[in-house]
């Protein structure tokens, strides 16, 4: 059956600079002037026009019915504002990109891992550490989804993350819980979480879903190829960025057919979960058209090992120039929320980038 996709080729710093001739992409201060209009069948594109943002809906109309009420619908979901995220007395406000902090409670983390395991003062003071140098919110995992990290024990997990929830949520911050396990969530819920980073976009654990759907928390739901035990198994793509987002199509849709609210669902490409670097790299250059799912995305490749391979594989704590480059990639991208190990660094370089979107939009010297 033949499928649509509606992708952004072409950014520009303001509206004024195309003369009005562009549009606003998922609410943020990221514009798109020109669009690449994609038909797939079979695995295989068969048309794809390049059209501008006053072509868009004639083309649209001129598509067959079911594509073209697709198609309309991404339109309409690239130009979509996104309501804040309520995390207890806090609100994530969702018209700019957020910093996410990672916080792993765990042994063998592909960065971290052991700084913060079983040392609870020490994990509290770098949570802390990110929230006063700019990190809208907190994540917390206590499992290492690295390729070939060994298997945690459910109970451990709950040990190792709830003690660093329960004194971070007294402390009134922003907490996700990275995991994938139905039980972890719910005692990291009880705990003061807020918010669910499942890797596994809710297909390694069923009761997942009842979780969420109950608790009316916000889910992220990460694209990785492969199920159980191996995350980054049967990565096999006829092409990578459609097919991800057909895949987070799929979890997005069984997401809302659980009950789980629209406005509740976040969305994230997962760089690095069976992905080869140049498929990693065709991911982060088509970042804008997943805007076209109508959720927020969120981005994470801090440290990920695609910066060692484009660096004469340098070590993870080794990363950072590396990791904010991807940051300011995802933000040009319109991405609402970034993943990073380097708060501070990257909470620097979005106050740059900030000025500089302000700056454009407040130049009205385009217009003469």
């Amino acid at each position: 059956m033949p499928s649509v996709y509606i992708r952004p080729i072409a950014l520009a710093e303001s509206p004024q600079s195309e003369e009005g001739a562009a549009v606003r992409l998922g609410g943020g201060l990221v514009y798109a002037s020109r669009f690449a209009l994609i038909v797939r069948d079979g695995g295989k594109i068969t048309t794809r026009q390049r059209l501008g943002t006053a072509e868009m809906p004639s083309a649209i109309a001129a598509l067959p019915d079911d594509l073209g009420a697709e198609a309309a619908v991404q339109w309409e979901n690239l130009r979509k504002s996104h309501a804040p995220l309520v995390c207890g007395q806090r609100m994530l406000r969702l018209d700019q990109p957020q910093i996410m902090g990672i916080l792993n409670v765990t042994p063998d983390s592909f960065s971290d891992g052991g700084q913060f395991l079983d040392k609870p003062d020490a994990a509290l003071d770098h949570a802390h550490a990110m929230l006063s140098a700019g990190a809208g919110l907190i994540d917390i995992g206590g499992e290492s989804t690295r390729p070939g990290a060994a298997a945690v024990w459910e109970g451990d997990e709950v040990k190792r993350v709830v003690p660093v929830i329960e004194k971070l949520a007294a402390a009134g911050a922003a907490i996700s819980i990275d995991s994938r396990r139905s039980s972890v969530i719910e005692a990291a819920l009880a705990a003061g979480a807020h918010i669910v980073n499942d890797v596994s976009a809710m297909r390694h654990d069923q009761r997942t879903v009842e979780i969420v759907a109950k608790a009316g928390v916000p889910v992220v739901l990460m694209h990785a190829p492969g199920t159980d035990g191996d995350l980054h198994a049967d990565g096999e793509y006829a092409d990578v960025v459609l097919d991800v987002f057909d895949a987070l199509r799929e979890r997005r849709d069984a997401a809302l057919a659980a009950g789980i609210a629209r406005e509740k669902i976040l969305l994230d490409p997962g760089i690095g979960f069976g992905k080869s670097l140049a498929q990693n790299l065709a991911l982060i250059n088509a970042l804008p058209m997943f805007h076209a799912l109508g959720q927020p995305i969120l981005f994470g490749a801090s440290r990920k090992r695609m910066i060692g391979a484009l660096s004469n594989e340098v070590p993870a704590y080794q990363r950072m120039a590396g990791s904010v480059m991807l940051a300011l990639k995802a933000m040009d991208a319109g991405c609402q929320m970034v993943r990073v190990h380097d708060v501070a660094e990257t909470v620097q370089a979005f106050h740059v980038w900030r000025g500089l979107r302000d700056a454009a939009l407040t130049d009205f010297s385009q217009l003469v």
